[in-house]
């Protein structure tokens, strides 16, 4: 074996291979060396040993204080960043409603080994070095695995505030798994780990899965209010399940925003109101933001947009005869394609008198303009007068836009339909 001198000697831990924490500085060259600096005159010195070929010889101090620098550039060279990893670092992340999720970590690889109960223990471990005695796995390899939340969270049924935190687990020999978020986020493994910087603890299983070489986080089942965080290594999954209240973590956004600079502009206050009656949520609110649409200073806009939102948003409250008044308005002033999105949505809620009404009244306001006559064979199909139907899907098809691929293609399948007697809505 060569001198240690220069060699890369990772401090490997048992419980997950990686590399080896940063070492300390090599120490400055001696005082007994000045000509390193000083550049002064060669003189003869003293027999010395010489570090590489490990014999005595009569050496210059000139030619001692390069050997001096060389050795200590040598050992600086063993904390150089720059070197592959044996387990490479990587990141992933997952957005989950609007709510950010990110997991930093490292990826150590399965290389043959015993991986569960072996290489990762069972339970905390003293692990020899630092101070704790009873060590967590550090659910990766070297540094800290970092898991950052943009919003508070819900893991496993417990509460989480938004931050960044460490992440470890703790394996039962029947597949249990006590997974802990800390608040320590610059240790290295968990040779340091506190339980008093725990800011919480959740308990989950392992499961059974496809062979995975190197270890990997991913987000499965994903929902627009929940997700899975799952460790895949070797034959087994980790899962941890999260959960964001997304709908309270837009209404909060939505404020913050319209109070901003994007509340500058009526169709923010729309966007707003429609997505807490979308979501039945603070419909009083809705209405106040759909009056701000329609009527502040500077912003507001009395337009179909405007206006049918707050139809919408009073009839849900229970305002009916508000909610047609405005209604009324809001279609004296739209365009045919506006009357006729309206008319839809009405037969979407199984409203069928009053989009059969509305598809009708858009003919008499709008004759002959697209998509009037589509409107009209909706209206006679809901009624079931198929013929009638049809008559007005023919003269849809000549108003058609060039080049609206879409509704050519969509015309066929409808007409094929009334043919065979099918209601087309």
């Amino acid at each position: 074996m060569g001198p240690i001198v220069g060699r890369r000697l990772p401090f490997v831990d048992k419980n997950s291979p990686g590399r080896a924490p940063p070492p300390a500085a090599p120490p400055p060259v001696p005082s007994a060396w000045p000509f390193a600096a000083t550049g002064g005159p060669l003189v003869r010195g003293p027999l010395r040993p010489c570090a590489n070929c490990a014999s005595l010889a009569p050496v210059n101090t000139r030619i001692l204080a390069i050997a001096a620098a060389l050795c200590a550039a040598r050992l600086q060279a063993q904390s150089v960043t720059s070197l592959p990893e044996v387990s490479p670092a990587a990141s992933v992340s997952q957005v989950v409603g609007i709510s950010s999720v990110k997991v930093v970590y490292h990826r150590p690889s399965v290389n043959k080994r015993r991986i569960w109960g072996d290489l990762v223990p069972y339970g905390f471990t003293n692990q020899g070095f630092g101070t704790s005695k009873a060590a967590p796995w550090r659910a990766g390899a070297n540094e800290n695995t970092l898991v950052t939340f943009q919003d508070d969270v819900s893991v496993a049924g417990k509460a989480l505030k938004a931050g960044t935190y460490g992440l470890s687990m703790a394996l039962a020999p029947d597949g249990g798994v006590t997974v802990i978020f800390s608040t320590d986020t610059t240790a290295w493994g968990s040779f340091f780990y506190d339980p008093s910087a725990d800011a919480l603890r959740a308990t989950t299983r392992m499961e059974d899965a496809p062979y995975t070489e190197q270890l990997r986080y991913q987000f499965d089942n994903v929902t627009a209010n929940s997700a899975d965080l799952a460790l895949y290594w070797e034959s087994k999954r980790i899962p941890v399940p999260l959960r964001f209240d997304t709908d309270r973590i837009v209404e909060d956004r939505l404020k913050e925003e319209l109070h901003g600079s994007r509340g500058f502009v009526y169709q923010a206050w729309v966007e707003g109101s429609q997505y807490l009656l979308d979501h039945d949520r603070d419909l009083p609110l809705a209405l106040t933001w759909a009056d701000t649409s329609v009527s502040a200073p500077f912003i507001g806009e009395r337009n179909f947009a405007t206006l049918s939102n707050k139809s919408l948003i009073l009839e849900k409250l229970g305002r009916k005869a508000e909610a047609d008044q405005v209604m009324d308005g809001a279609i004296k002033i739209g365009s045919p394609t506006d009357i006729h999105a309206y008319a839809r949505h009405l037969l979407q809620i199984g409203d069928r008198d009053r989009a059969v009404a509305t598809f009708k009244l858009n003919a008499r306001l709008h004759p002959g303009a697209w998509p009037v006559d589509y409107g009209l064979a909706r209206a006679y199909s809901a009624m079931g007068d198929y013929k009638g139907a049809t008559e007005a899907l023919l003269r849809a098809q000549q108003a058609l836009p060039e080049g609206d691929v879409a509704n050519a293609a969509a015309i066929k399948i409808n007409l094929e339909k009334l043919r065979k007697g099918e209601d087309i809505n």
